[in-house]
This record gives C-alpha cells, structure tokens and sequence, in this order.
C-alpha cells in the first residue's frame, strides 16, 4: 500500500489588488485579510462583476465613440450588477470625457508582469493602456471602490506599476482611475522611490509570514 503523497505548500503569491489592498490594512485585520487571499487561491474561486464594464471603457476609446458603449452596458448588463454599473458609469464617463476629443486618445496594448518584492511573487495587471496624439502613453489601472483610494494603496499601485513598466508598457507613464469620482491619481513628484521599495519590501516579509501562519 503506498503512503499518501503531502501536499505540495501552497507558496505565497497575490496580484496588484491584492497586495495594495493588504498594504492598506492594519493590525489584526492584515493577518484576516491574508488568509482570505490564500483560501480563495486554494479553491480557485472569485468573480469579476466589472469585467463588462472595463470592456465597454476600452471599446470607447478604441473605437472614438466617446461613452456609448458605456451607455449601452448599464443597461444590458445583468440587473443584479445594474446598480453597481449605473453608480460607475458617470464617474467614467467624466474621465473619459477628460482625455480629449475622442480620436485624440488610441488604445494601447499593455501585458501583465510578474514583480518580485523579495520573495514575494506579485503579478501586476493594468486593465489598458492608451496612447495620446503626442506620443504619451499611460499604462491605467481602475479603482472601483465606494471609498477613494487611500495614499498609501494608490502609492503602491503607481510604484509597482512603474517598477515592472518596461514589461508592462515601455515609456508609460503610470496611472490608477479613481473610477466613482473620475479622478487620475499619478505618482508624485515628491514621491522617493527607494524608500518606497523598502517600505513595500518589508510589507511582502510580512505578507509571507501571515501566508504560512493562515497554512
């Protein structure tokens, strides 16, 4: 009778959400939030309800069409997601109405990138990028929450993105879309990278030990 293989460990890992989301919590909430991250991992589970709604914004800048197919996804999405679809679309529909005349802004092709802080695998992955009559290019990632991003979460992101933007996006410029107020938050220019780095470097540390601590 042959002995029952162990387990492989489920290593740590997160995504871009994931990781500035944690970053943002505090106290014992870290450890709960971590190992919600890991039980979803090990059952695969989870579902995007914005995944219609970010394929609508990118048709409209593809296309030139300035927010119909915004227009038209609040109300053929399924009535379970409407309200939420309807309490984002003016906020979108304002950013959008930001970047110019429609066929001054094209789509741009991003990839996702894996970043390492330390050990700590972190997948990065902008929802597009889009590319003005200048030549500038923006590699965007959407915040969709009822609360504003906080500081230190959009700080992350923009530092993560930038980091990894050769892969993601070369030349781009970073940016997250506070989606509900239709605000464009960029890394600022006091921002000092190095101690970014450290900071994020000593979150994953601990990242990782509330990983094996929810095993």
């Amino acid at each position: 009778m042959t002995a029952p293989t162990p387990a492989t460990p489920l290593a740590p890992y997160t995504t871009l959400l994931g990781f500035t989301r944690y970053v943002d919590r505090t106290g014992p909430t870290k450890a709960t939030f971590v190992g919600g991250l890991r039980r979803q991992r090990a059952s695969r589970s989870g579902f995007n309800p914005h995944g219609q709604f970010v394929k609508a914004l990118k048709a409209d800048i593809a296309f030139h069409t300035g927010g119909t197919h915004l227009d038209r996804v609040v109300t053929a999405v399924n009535p379970r997601w409407r309200p939420l679809y309807q309490a984002l679309a003016p906020g979108a529909m304002a950013w959008l109405l930001s970047l110019g005349a429609p066929r001054s802004v094209d789509l741009a092709q991003t990839r996702d990138a894996l970043a390492l802080l330390g050990d700590l695998p972190v997948k990065i992955n902008p929802h597009f990028g889009i590319r003005y009559a200048d030549g500038r290019t923006e590699a965007v990632r959407l915040h969709f929450d009822e609360a504003p991003p906080s500081d230190e979460a959009t700080l992350a992101m923009l530092h993560l993105m930038g980091r990894q933007m050769e892969a993601i996006l070369p030349h781009a410029e970073p940016v997250l879309i506070d989606v509900r107020r239709g605000r464009a938050h960029r890394t600022p220019a006091t921002a000092k990278p190095a101690e970014i780095e450290r900071w994020l470097t000593g979150e994953a540390v601990a990242f990782q030990a509330l990983w094996s601590t929810a095993a």
